[in-house]
């Protein structure tokens, strides 16, 4: 047993890298996160309530706020345990500009990517007839506040997994697929108790956590893969009003019209499109691009050496 403990762990591999417990940190960040973020942000509601009596916890605009700017306390924990502990202080240069592929050029083309995968999943939906879109309301203002909630969200679930957990597990295994497969699991099963779940859309979660682990792993860019997470969340529920991960806000550019929604290949009407055999395959094909041009990319830097 010893000798196989050796053969897969790396030579900088310590009992605090033990992969459960890495795991276990990673869950604790995220919800004790969440709980720190929900009271920063519900306090500063209200607040500005008192100050202004327009603003209400129970407005639709308030409350997707509330919802997405809350994981601020995801970061402010995150790099709290990164500055306290000693081994893990190198992975915060990782998700800064040192890094180079963290740059405006990989946070762009993240942000087409992740939206040019969405709304192709619900194109499908909408070609098939599965889902009926009508328009609400547009506010850019009110659009802008709320996009930088979603990336707030979406980059906090991507530094928790595709940032801490990730390097945890890089530097502990000497096969790195244990890294890319490892916070990807850990990543759907965090999604295993939202509204509506079913095994395609967690299987699609993790699919869509192996993807951002290869722009990690072969861009060093965490930017991409935190623009792809938002792009994703922002196109699906702010923009064309589904559902994201089971989970439906009354805040939306459009509207789903609920009598035309039914359950499909490309729609589940209740975990939407991320519970699709359409949106899995679209995942996937993602994957084997991203590894044909990084395997591609490692070959051609291997050669210049």
């Amino acid at each position: 047993m010893k000798e196989f403990f050796k053969k897969i762990h790396s030579d900088n591999f310590k009992w605090y890298d033990f992969s459960l417990l890495s795991l276990i940190i990673t869950y604790a960040i995220m919800i004790v996160g969440s709980i720190i973020g929900t009271i920063i942000i519900g306090s500063i509601i209200m607040a500005l309530s008192m100050i202004n009596t327009n603003i209400k916890s129970g407005d639709p605009f308030v409350f997707i706020n509330y919802v997405y700017w809350s994981f601020i306390g995801v970061w402010l924990l995150a790099f709290l345990v990164m500055l306290l502990s000693k081994p893990d202080r190198p992975i915060i240069p990782k998700l800064g500009t040192k890094e180079h592929g963290n740059n405006i050029k990989m946070l762009i083309i993240g942000l087409v990517i992740g939206f040019v995968m969405n709304i192709s999943c619900a194109l499908v939906a909408m070609l098939n007839k599965d889902i009926a879109l009508y328009f609400n309301s547009f506010d850019p203002f009110k659009v802008l506040v709320v996009f930088i909630g979603v990336f707030i969200q979406s980059s906090a679930e991507e530094m928790a997994c595709r940032g801490f957990l990730y390097q945890r597990l890089f530097r502990s295994y000497r096969h790195h697929a244990v890294a890319v497969v490892g916070n990807s699991v850990l990543f759907g099963l965090l999604h295993i108790f939202n509204d509506g779940v079913t095994v395609t859309g967690i299987v699609n979660v993790m699919l869509f956590g192996i993807l951002c682990s290869l722009f990690v792993y072969f861009y060093d860019s965490i930017w991409c893969a935190m623009a792809i997470h938002a792009a994703w969340n922002f196109s699906q529920s702010i923009l064309l009003g589904l559902p994201n991960s089971g989970g439906v806000f009354e805040f939306s550019i459009f509207k789903l019209d609920l009598a035309s929604a039914r359950n499909s290949f490309a729609y589940d009407i209740n975990f939407g499109i991320e519970g699709t055999l359409v949106s899995c395959l679209v995942e996937t094909a993602a994957i084997l691009i991203v590894l044909y041009l990084g395997l591609k990319k490692k070959g051609q830097a291997s050669e210049s050496v």
